[in-house]
């Protein structure tokens, strides 16, 4: 087994990658406090070709050395905007008929691993605040809630690798379908 150098492994450049079909899924980061978890939240949705990342409230925005020191050059590849407010967002992604679902814990959460995906929905995943999670007047407005089981001590995860769990669990099922 030899390990791979980076020209090997094929990747897209910005041009390519920019003209890629996406995934039918936007992310939503309602009030994330870190620069680090942002920039790592890029770097995923550039890893499986995310739509759109929306940065809300006092989610920093590129450029910021902090977000690039995580994001490796993904603020260049994946679209994002930014709006002041989450609940507004809320409103003009469902207006677009995206299907929005919070990840968080609440009464009746679907567990990620029971989640069915519809290859013919556009999904908007919103991720809250590092410890107040997403607020609940955007709560009110989800088509649903995913939760991502934990049978450890910790009753959460960072927000980045909350972001990975999720978009990597979504992405494997709709590649399932589209490729049985």
């Amino acid at each position: 087994m030899r390990k791979l150098r980076n020209e090997e492994l094929e990747r897209l450049d910005v041009i390519t990658f920019k003209r890629t079909p996406k995934s039918p899924i936007t992310i939503v980061l309602d009030n994330i406090r870190s620069l680090n978890n942002i920039g790592s939240v890029f770097r995923t949705a550039d890893a499986f070709l995310i739509e759109k990342i929306h940065l809300c409230g006092i989610t920093a925005v590129p450029p910021h050395k902090d977000i690039h020191k995580t994001a490796l050059g993904a603020t260049e590849s994946v679209s994002w905007a930014y709006h002041k407010n989450t609940v507004e967002l809320v409103h003009g992604l469902k207006a677009r008929d995206f299907c929005v679902m919070a990840v968080e814990q609440v009464e009746h959460a679907t567990m990620l691993n029971q989640f069915s995906i519809d290859a013919d929905k556009q999904y908007a995943l919103v991720f809250g605040n590092e410890v107040k999670g997403v607020s609940q007047e955007v709560l009110d407005l989800c088509d649903g809630v995913l939760e991502i089981p934990q049978h450890g001590t910790k009753h959460s995860l960072n927000i980045a690798v909350s972001v990975g769990v999720v978009v990597w669990d979504l992405w494997s099922k709709l590649h399932k379908i589209k490729m049985p």
